[in-house]
């Protein structure tokens, strides 16, 4: 038997990962407590260390992908999306770019409230799936918040970020700011 200590599945960047989770999802699920200010200043910081501790998971070989399982439902993704609507309200839209590339620049809308749902969900279920009694449910966890991160929730962390900051500071801003939205 390998010593825990060296398994992947339980080494300090995937446990550190399932304490930002956690407190991401505990945060969104008491939003209608605070403020917009202290809500946007919380996922100014939240949404780099997610991103961080993200990109640090490391690669998992699942042995039993059929113990892979969602939890999160619409109606507790659309809990989250209302609470963060309504604190955000005329704020919570922005535009971006989807693509990297310098051919594809056509501006889409986003919503901060969608995006930080989407996350939750993610989140959830990598929480609830890690926490199982079955070494096949955590690496299914590790592995498929891993790759959500690559494909999904990642770049959701940095498109919002450039966002949430502008609407901490924009009264901050002067002309010599540079045109970046």
């Amino acid at each position: 038997m390998s010593n825990i200590n060296d398994d992947p599945l339980y080494s300090k960047n995937v446990l550190e990962m399932i304490t930002v989770a956690n407190e991401f999802c505990l945060f969104l699920e008491e939003a209608e407590k605070y403020e917009k200010p202290f809500f946007l200043s919380y996922f100014q910081k939240i949404c780099p260390l997610l991103y961080l501790k993200g990109s640090l998971l490391p690669v998992i070989t699942v042995s039993d992908e059929n113990a892979n399982e969602r939890f999160v439902n619409e109606e507790q993704w659309e809990i989250i999306f209302q609470s963060v609507k309504n604190i955000l309200k005329e704020d919570d839209e922005y535009w971006h770019s989807k693509s990297v590339s310098k051919t594809e620049l056509e501006p889409l809308k986003g919503s901060i409230a969608e995006n930080l749902a989407d996350i939750y969900q993610d989140m959830k279920d990598f929480i609830f799936l890690y926490q199982k009694n079955s070494r096949a449910a955590k690496e299914n966890a590790v592995q498929e918040c891993k790759r959500l991160f690559e494909s999904h929730w990642g770049y959701i962390c940095i498109q919002i970020q450039k966002t949430i900051h502008h609407l901490l500071y924009k009264e901050k801003m002067t002309d010599e700011t540079p045109d970046i939205f």
